[in-house]
């Protein structure tokens, strides 16, 4: 059986033994909507729980639109013009409009890859800028949680007289969903804010993962800061394995995001009858494959389908490397991730990036990790808990022949966009 791997910009073709192959678990079909424009448009329209875009926008001087960073696959190009074009036919006048890029703690989006993210026309005639997570100075202060989170937010959008937040729903490893109070925490959230929110407290509770929303701590209080901060559009979406959009819906924070929840559930859930020894994964190639911090989602979705000892295999990319100066240090700093484990939870230890870290060091308490990729070297992967491997197929041969004749591979290609589970 030859398969396609995401990986990078091109994929990974693969070759595997016929009747091991449970398989591949693949998003379900949902038609890409026919003219994706005019759906962005006919949503803001009719929005889920609010007034039009167009009735709210109305009386505005400034408005700040949030967008994800270039490490998400939103269709921009297709939201943002209809956006713009409705708010300022209202009477917002350009010079007032920021698209703010909520980069999290990530790094920021700029030149050519400004224009990737979205398209050379908005990038040349709109004011288009990073949020800097680090800088404390550019962020307001707006209290603490009643579960301790200290929270600041960007000034840029606080300040705003219209407030308009985008993004794509789609599985997440520790809020369940993605989209919707995201993009405003941790996308446009301080250091100080998201060093607590994404610290052990929150992520080490069995209900943040993937999939869950219901008692899930970390969307809970995400959702809790993005109401403090004030929310009056979001424009979300879900996309198929083409990334086309299949829904779009706009509205009210809240309701407009559980309506795309309910669809996404039932297009990315994937069931088999029981674990398997070997999963085969991705990590959904470009944008999300170009380094190991964010590779990890790739392990962290076939976690439910993996039995307890067994093997992930994992194609990514890494052609930018490990992530961050911050994440390096916490990984060179940690060689022990039993003991990282015990520093996180009973010191006052805290890198920024450790989270990704606390995440892998569950994959490892569960199985093996054998990583496939032309952007590390073999020394480098080894640092990071996992075996490096020249060829899939040879990783393969090797792990059935270590799990007898009765193992079989569940192979995944795109990785984190699927929700795999056992039922």
């Amino acid at each position: 059986m030859r398969i396609k791997m995401d990986y990078g910009k091109t994929g990974l073709m693969v070759d595997l033994p016929n009747d091991k192959v449970i398989g591949p678990l693949e998003i379900k079909n949902a038609i890409p909507l026919a003219n994706q424009s005019q759906a962005i448009s006919d949503a803001l329209a009719n929005p889920i729980g609010s007034k039009p875009l167009a009735e709210i926008a109305k009386g505005k001087k400034t408005a700040c639109i949030l967008i994800c960073d270039i490490t998400r696959p939103v269709p921009n190009k297709v939201i943002l013009p209809q956006i713009l074009k409705t708010i300022e036919e209202a009477g917002v006048p350009r010079s007032g409009i920021t698209i703010l890029i909520a980069t999290g703690l990530h790094r920021p989006n700029e030149g050519e890859e400004l224009v990737e993210l979205v398209g050379e026309d908005i990038a040349n005639n709109y004011r288009v800028e990073n949020h800097h997570g680090k800088e404390t100075s550019e962020h307001d202060y707006l209290g603490i949680t009643p579960k301790g989170v200290p929270v600041y937010i960007d000034s840029r959008y606080i300040r705003a007289e219209l407030k308009i937040t985008t993004g794509l729903i789609e599985p997440h490893l520790m809020a369940g969903y993605s989209g919707g109070r995201k993009v405003i925490c941790p996308g446009i959230a301080g250091i100080e804010t998201v060093k607590v929110w994404h610290g052990p407290k929150f992520l080490e509770h069995p209900n943040a993962d993937c999939g869950i929303v219901e008692g899930n701590p970390v969307h809970e209080e995400n959702t809790y800061i993005a109401l403090m901060s004030g929310c009056d559009f979001i424009v979300n979406v879900c996309v198929d394995g083409n990334r086309q959009i299949t829904w779009a819906g706009a509205g009210d924070m809240i309701k407009a995001w559980e309506a795309g929840v309910s669809f996404v559930r039932q297009v990315v859930r994937v069931a088999i009858k029981e674990p398997v020894d070997i999963v085969l994964t991705s990590c959904a190639g470009y944008p999300l494959d170009i380094t190991w911090y964010q590779a990890v989602k790739g392990l962290i979705g076939a976690l439910p389908i993996i039995k307890k000892g067994g093997t992930i295999i994992l194609v990514a990319s890494l052609t930018e490397g490990l992530g961050s100066p911050e994440f390096q240090q916490v990984l060179s700093e940690n060689p022990d991730l039993k003991a990282f484990k015990k520093r996180i939870l009973e010191t006052d230890y805290f890198v920024m990036d450790q989270w990704q870290l606390e995440e892998f060091a569950k994959v490892i308490e569960k199985c093996k990790v054998k990583v496939y990729s032309k952007g590390l070297e073999h020394s480098v992967l080894n640092k990071c808990h996992v075996t490096p491997i020249d060829s899939v197929e040879q990783a393969i041969a090797e792990s059935l022949q270590e799990y007898g004749p009765s193992a079989r591979i569940a192979v995944i290609p795109k990785g984190p966009y699927v929700l795999a589970c056992v039922e």
